[in-house]
């Protein structure tokens, strides 16, 4: 099993919005980065575990826990000319994006911040800390530990 690390705006699509979806699982979509793609289509595998990161609010955070539950296919939301994620150079026979269906599993006890994470020398190796831009990023099982021992306090 793999760890990752999924970030999204919370007035966009929150830890809560997922939490109310019917049987709480989602598909995640609108990843415009290949380096993110790459991680979706390539090694993000059902049964992985992410942490979801409320970026873009203070202070950002890492506010819960869900689960893949349907490894990567073709992104629809780059096929649909209304949509904000419409990549008119992608085609259904040859897709540029995917995304992946994740099930929310729960909150975490207390959120994790990115102050508390760069205070912590043994998680100053994250992809977190190192490439903040990207939206879908892997995490060492020895960070997911930390982490989630951090959420409990």
């Amino acid at each position: 099993m793999n760890y990752w690390l999924f970030k999204t705006e919370p007035n966009t699509y929150s830890i809560d919005d997922l939490k109310n979806e019917p049987n709480k699982i989602t598909h995640w979509d609108g990843i415009r980065n290949y380096a993110a793609r790459n991680f979706l289509r390539d090694e993000v595998k059902k049964g992985d575990l992410v942490l979801i990161y409320h970026s873009v609010v203070k202070p950002p955070q890492l506010v819960g826990v869900a689960k893949v539950v349907k490894e990567a296919y073709p992104d629809h939301t780059a096929f649909d000319a209304n949509s904000h994620y419409f990549d008119p150079k992608s085609k259904k026979d040859n897709p540029t994006w995917v995304m992946v269906d994740i099930e929310y599993v729960r909150h975490l006890d207390n959120p994790v911040t990115l102050d508390q994470i760069r205070n912590t020398p043994t998680l100053e190796n994250m992809v977190l800390l190192k490439n903040s831009r990207l939206s879908i990023q892997p995490v060492t099982s020895t960070e997911w530990s930390i982490i989630t021992e951090m959420a409990k306090d």
